[in-house]
């Protein structure tokens, strides 16, 4: 396993869209290895290639209270979702920032395994807004893209005062 480093906000290649994976392989079990040595070290509860600059379709979280329940999930794709819900998200591509966020709090997902098998599962509470917000990086979305008018708003003042205080 390696850490690797994690692309930062406003990393243009941060809005890319992931490519499905066709290929399970040894490659692939790496990736996923690495991305958890790097979502743990941080620490965080989720992570997804886009975010280590690879464009594929495969995320990894564990939101156990004891970080003990590595989950992967390849190709994911959400079937329902119910009951909404605000949620303050953070990012590790968007270091120091938060905001409220409205997402689904019961969904139903369909994903691969390493070895390429087809599941389905129902991901309730920060499992579910875990999820979510790690598929929104496959489609190079992030949880600012997701904030209320106001709340951009404030994302942005917030920023731009961090970019006059660094110069």
């Amino acid at each position: 396993m390696a850490r690797r480093d994690v692309l930062l906000f406003p990393d243009p290649r941060l809005r890319l869209i992931s490519q499905p994976v066709e290929d399970f392989d040894a490659d692939l079990a790496q990736l996923a290895d690495d991305l958890l040595e790097t979502m743990y070290a941080e620490p965080a509860i989720g992570l997804s290639a886009p975010q280590v600059d690879v464009r594929r379709r495969l995320l990894v979280m564990d939101v156990s209270e004891k970080k003990t329940r590595p989950e992967v999930f390849v190709n994911p794709e959400v079937l329902a979702s119910a009951s909404m819900g605000w949620i303050e998200e953070r990012c590790m591509s968007v270091p120091g920032r938060s905001g409220l966020v409205r997402r689904a709090t019961e969904i139903k997902v369909r994903a691969q395994t390493l070895q390429g098998e087809s599941f389905e599962r129902r991901l309730k509470g920060l499992a579910a807004v875990c999820l979510l917000h790690e598929l929104d990086h496959l489609d190079g979305r992030l949880f600012v893209d997701r904030l209320s008018w106001l709340g951009r708003l404030r994302f942005r003042a917030a920023l731009a005062l961090q970019t006059r205080r660094a110069a």
